[in-house]
């Protein structure tokens, strides 16, 4: 019935338990691909010919979606077509009845508005991106014009349907640049402490099965111990009013090969470094996997993120906030600078970068400067046996 991530409407049948020969035609939904099928039967192979006439095309794009004088339109779909300025009686409709929704409008914005119906169909159930101009009278664009541009048929691109969670991460970061105040600073910490620890972790390892504590596990541990000493950073900005936590929820960026999840460890700041060292590790195997808790996913559900991109070596980038939280803190890659190594000798010294972004509409520039520099002292003058 539904395959592996298309979309279905609300109350659509998902799948039929029977068995084999049973007749299953009366669950089948009658959507827009049942829609388009039971059409192309009924024109026996017209369809060519009826896209390259106007008159028929203007016909089959308003009887589809009005009843009566009412077009049929989701509330979604109607607010961006009004943002586009898109006649919404030109869009065919693919959802249930016939019903115009967000991704037909998107289909009828990506060909300029001059998408024929069948074209608007193939490009909402295909995944297909619509050319500038197509073959068809005025340069609209037709279904045989979508094909050409499919997957295989150049030499030089390629289209892929994005998948949901793709989607979802594309409107969650987008809708946190339009609706938030987001600045970034940047700051490099001495990681000269840092890295001292870590080779004596990995001795202590060795030699007596000491969890294997990473340098992501100790900026993590001196985050937190920065989000305590200063806890209007750990706050999610809700309109009008800011909700600040006493307890640290710390989300971690996961790289997963389904894409990027952010999952919350919460009440992180009750950890002593071995088991926040555990627990990090715990969750981004859960994501990795699949079977990570989806209540730990909510932005909600963090007071505070990191997002480490050290290991692919980037030394600057700006990271996007996981509304409502009011920060997240990028993590770069360690890198030697000159500087005064004591003694007024001048050598190489390695630094971690710090990039801070932060929401202006909860906290001012000074108090972010001041928690960034209190992660930078943090990791600095970080300690770990006999302290944690």
């Amino acid at each position: 019935m539904a395959g592996e991530g298309d979309e279905v409407p609300v109350l659509s049948n998902l799948l039929v338990l029977g068995n084999p020969g049973d007749d299953i035609s009366k669950f089948k939904a009658q959507g827009a691909r049942s829609e388009a099928e039971s059409r192309e039967r009924s024109e026996s192979g017209g369809l060519k010919a009826q896209e390259e006439s106007p008159m028929v095309r203007e016909e089959l794009l308003t009887t589809e979606v009005i009843t009566g004088d009412k077009i049929k339109i989701s509330p979604r779909a109607r607010k961006m077509a009004g943002k586009l300025s898109l006649p919404v009686g030109n869009i065919r409709g693919t959802g249930p009845g016939g019903r115009i929704i967000e991704r037909d409008v998107e289909a009828y914005a990506a060909g300029g508005g001059r998408l024929s119906p069948v074209a608007s169909a193939l490009a909402v159930d295909g995944g297909l991106t619509a050319p500038l101009a197509g073959s068809g009278p005025g340069g609209r664009i037709l279904s045989t014009d979508l094909q050409k541009a499919a997957p295989g048929t150049g030499g030089d691109s390629t289209v892929k349907k994005i998948s949901n969670i793709r989607r979802i991460i594309a409107e969650k970061m987008h809708s946190s640049l339009q609706n938030s105040a987001q600045l970034t600073h940047h700051m490099s910490a001495d990681a000269r402490a840092m890295l001292n620890l870590r080779k004596e972790i990995k001795k202590k390892t060795e030699d007596e099965g000491y969890p294997n504590v990473t340098i992501n596990d100790m900026v993590c541990f001196a985050v937190i111990k920065a989000l305590k000493k200063m806890p209007e950073i750990n706050s999610h900005f809700l309109g009008d009013t800011i909700r600040t936590f006493s307890k640290v929820h710390l989300g971690i960026a996961v790289d997963t090969d389904r894409g990027l999840m952010v999952p919350a460890l919460r009440n992180a700041g009750d950890l002593s470094i071995e088991e926040l060292s555990n627990e990090l590790k715990k969750l981004a195997n859960s994501c990795k996997s699949g079977n990570i808790d989806p209540d730990l996913l909510a932005p909600a559900a963090a007071s505070f993120t990191i997002s480490n991109l050290g290991a692919f070596g980037v030394e600057m980038f700006t990271p996007v906030i996981n509304l409502p939280q009011s920060g997240i803190l990028g993590v770069n890659t360690i890198i030697q600078r000159p500087g005064d190594v004591g003694g007024g000798i001048i050598g190489f010294i390695p630094y971690i970068g710090l990039s801070l972004t932060y929401d202006h509409r909860t906290i001012d520039g000074a108090p972010a400067s001041a928690f960034l520099r209190e992660v930078k002292e943090q990791i600095e003058n970080l300690t770990i046996f006999g302290n944690s």
